[in-house]
């Protein structure tokens, strides 16, 4: 039982190894491809675009726009768990934030000129998870070139 298989490494393969190579390539060098830069955002400025761009998939989000709205999905969802123990009413909440979340998601990703699916291995890969994370938290810059992965 102590033995690696084949079945094991091929799992390890899949996890591990096909997620890294979406992870280490580089975006496209030049312009951004996703329009001019975005405008960094006060708070209320960040939550009225995210429900004003509902399921507007295009253009960028700058990262105070981007974790603003994150942090007030947050506060409410812990607000609403505070009062209504039942969690219906933060069931209600989540599936409303949920389009508006992952588009705002996508324009955050082209900020660092990458596309908006590679938040799918945020979701399927474990090691993704962490690289999600960090292109979240990338500066936008001009050319990617010369950066690496996790700068």
């Amino acid at each position: 039982m102590g033995s690696f298989s084949l079945w094991h490494w091929l799992i390890l393969l899949i996890l591990v190894i096909v997620p890294l190579i979406f992870i280490i390539r580089n975006p496209p060098a030049g312009p951004n491809r996703f329009g001019g830069p975005p405008v960094a955002m006060g708070f209320g400025q960040a939550i009225s675009s995210y429900f004003r761009k509902y399921v507007d998939f295009t253009g960028r989000a700058s990262r105070s726009e981007f974790w603003f709205s994150t942090l007030f999905v947050v506060l409410v969802s812990i607000a609403l768990y505070a009062v209504d123990r039942t969690e219906v009413s933060n069931r209600i909440w989540s599936l409303a934030t949920l389009l508006p979340s992952i588009a705002m998601a996508t324009r955050r990703f082209h900020d660092i000129n990458r596309s908006g699916w590679h938040q799918l291995l945020g979701l399927l890969f474990p090691i993704g998870t962490i690289a999600v994370l960090v292109w979240y938290c990338r500066a936008p810059a001009a050319d990617h070139s010369r950066t690496s992965v996790f700068a």
